[in-house]
């Protein structure tokens, strides 16, 4: 097995959870009472249980780094996640940042900020 490491995240209700990334692409590994983990080919997001977390209040975030960032991009947007400034779930668009790489910005129903990170080789 390859060494890893796993961004462990917030959830409310793996419920809502589990039906957010389901829709793209995202499948049941593991559930639990207190653990959730959801893969999409190689990539992996463990949650657990936070049901009393105030989205508005969350700093929760990863970088989730992938080859075809624009293909995530329009498979999350195809779901129904809106671009907007305010509100969740929402999108940011891909784009060059100032770092230097193409990123776009996910914001889950809970608050949490995914960096959708363009790999570079």
């Amino acid at each position: 097995m390859t060494d890893i490491t796993v961004p462990n995240l917030p959830s409310r209700d793996f419920d809502v959870t589990l039906a957010f990334y389901g829709k793209f692409g995202f499948g049941l590994a593991h559930r639990d009472d207190g653990w959730l983990i959801l893969r999409r080919g190689e990539l992996r997001l463990e949650f657990f249980a936070y049901p009393d977390l105030v989205p508005e209040d969350s700093s929760f975030m990863c970088s989730v780094r992938v080859d075809d960032v624009d293909e995530l991009y329009r498979q999350i947007k195809a779901t129904g996640v809106m671009e907007k400034t305010a509100g969740y779930p929402r999108l940011h668009a891909v784009r060059m940042q100032p770092w230097g790489q193409r990123a776009g910005f996910l914001i889950d129903p809970d608050g949490t900020q995914l960096n959708l990170i363009e790999n570079v080789s």
